[in-house]
């Protein structure tokens, strides 16, 4: 069964983009790039802000699709300047991840399509 999942507030991607927030595919969801541009395109100036933008945007599609943080079972964070705010993104990672942990990469990259943006999370959660 593969089923997309579109939390509302975010039809635009599938509509203006052609791709889901969320694909749902032989029991794993696998989730968009989420990154730390709010919904309406507007990008904070403040690490920890986009931070949490982007974890609260996975938050959304998990949510949707019946889950939660804990059926997360990988996790790619590509930052600008990640020693930058490597301490920021590892306090909002501890206080939603849970036993047993996904694993997790972070990659330092040049930049992303939206100017500004410092932070985008790949996420593959295991559905239930």
């Amino acid at each position: 069964m593969r089923k997309t999942i579109v939390p509302s507030g975010m039809e635009g991607l599938t509509r203006d983009w052609k791709m889901s927030p969320g694909h749902l595919a032989g029991g794993l969801l696998f989730l968009t790039g989420f990154n730390g541009a709010a919904p309406d395109g507007s990008v904070s100036d403040d690490p920890k802000v986009q931070i949490e933008v982007a974890f609260a945007q996975v938050e959304a599609v998990l949510s949707e699709a019946g889950l939660s943080f804990a059926d997360i079972a990988e996790v790619t964070s590509y930052h600008v300047g990640l020693r930058d705010h490597l301490a920021l993104f590892k306090e909002a990672w501890a206080l939603r991840m849970r036993d047993p942990y996904p694993a997790w990469t972070a990659i330092d990259v040049a930049g992303f399509a939206t100017e500004g943006v410092i932070v985008e999370l790949r996420v593959i959660a295991v559905a239930r």
